[in-house]
């Protein structure tokens, strides 16, 4: 097909027969970063038949498959859309416009009045994208990974609590607070985020774990577990090995010595899990950076950034 032809394009629910050609063009992505994740979780990924509250787009170009992406409801008004590739001989043919179109509809179906999705920092080939396609810069978060230890111990001037009550409480008044806005990592859905509620904590702390941390001064952080996950790592000349990760879906605190006596517990509790390591998302900012760094943790290479869209003011292609 001529490069200038306008291209003839479907958009339909992807299917598990559709594994082979979606491998096909997401094999290659990200081969100098471990690779894609689409082709190891596929199967998995899909929703069930009769599942309304995730649905997984695929796009074909004249029946060639192009591209997919998937749109999930994280909250009663709250989208996220997940997973958008489009192969490379298909890029730049209006395939990522369509999915785009396919997912906000949906989403507004669902009740979304806000959609939103997660693009790596170094990716800037997807973050122009995301910005042509009407997305907005909302804020940015990275990963600290303090390690697990049973015996890890923060300092005299704070404590740490299990209370939701107080987690809360110094979510809802905190500088963390106001850069994620209000966003956390969601226990529904692995890298997503989400607003979150006051009643999330409560039951976090009856189905995972909260941390409430206590100074002298009065409440100076909080974080909330949200899973663990198992990975498989690349063994290199030997077998690949399997490794447990506990995710903690938030870390806030006032200043450093909270920060150690976060992730002092944060460790504590990882160990208890027998989790080989952690991942701790922290806000994107230089204090948080440098006061995660100071408690010797380590850190990602990279921030992710989160974008977003306002649902109720988008028309589709048709419209526009």
């Amino acid at each position: 097909m001529s490069p200038d032809a306008e291209p003839s394009i479907e958009i339909r629910r992807a299917t598990h027969d559709d594994y082979e050609a979606v491998t096909a063009f997401t094999s290659d992505i990200w081969s100098d970063r471990g690779g894609d994740y689409i082709p190891r979780i596929y199967h998995e990924w899909l929703e069930k038949p009769t599942e309304t509250g995730k649905k997984t787009f695929l796009a074909e170009v004249d029946g060639e498959v192009a591209g997919i992406v998937q749109g999930v409801m994280l909250s009663p008004d709250e989208a996220w859309f997940q997973g958008m590739r489009v192969a490379a001989e298909f890029r730049r043919r209006g395939v990522s416009r369509r999915l785009n179109d396919a997912t906000f509809e949906w989403g507004r179906e669902q009740g979304a009045t806000v959609g939103r999705i997660m693009v790596f920092s170094w990716n800037a080939g997807s973050l122009g994208v995301a910005r042509a396609s009407g997305f907005g810069p909302i804020t940015e978060f990275r990963f600290a990974h303090p390690n697990p230890d049973p015996d890890a111990d923060g300092p005299d001037s704070c404590r740490v609590s299990s209370d939701p009550t107080a987690a809360w409480r110094y979510w809802t008044h905190s500088g963390a607070r106001d850069h994620l806005d209000g966003l956390g990592l969601a226990p529904e859905e692995s890298w997503a985020v989400r607003e979150l509620t006051r009643r999330d904590f409560d039951r976090l702390a009856d189905q995972t774990a909260v941390f409430a941390v206590e100074s002298d001064d009065g409440l100076a952080g909080a974080a909330y577990r949200t899973r663990t996950v198992e990975r498989t790592t690349d063994g290199g000349d030997g077998p690949a090995e399997t490794e447990t990760w506990a995710e903690y879906g938030l870390g806030a605190w006032t200043d450093v010595d909270a920060a150690r006596s976060l992730f002092a517990a944060i460790a504590r509790d990882a160990a208890a899990l027998g989790a080989d390591a952690t991942r701790v998302a922290i806000p994107e900012t230089a204090r948080f950076v440098t006061d995660a760094a100071a408690t010797g943790a380590e850190l990602s290479e990279e921030p992710d950034f989160v974008l977003g869209i306002d649902l109720t003011n988008v028309r589709s292609g048709l419209d526009r």
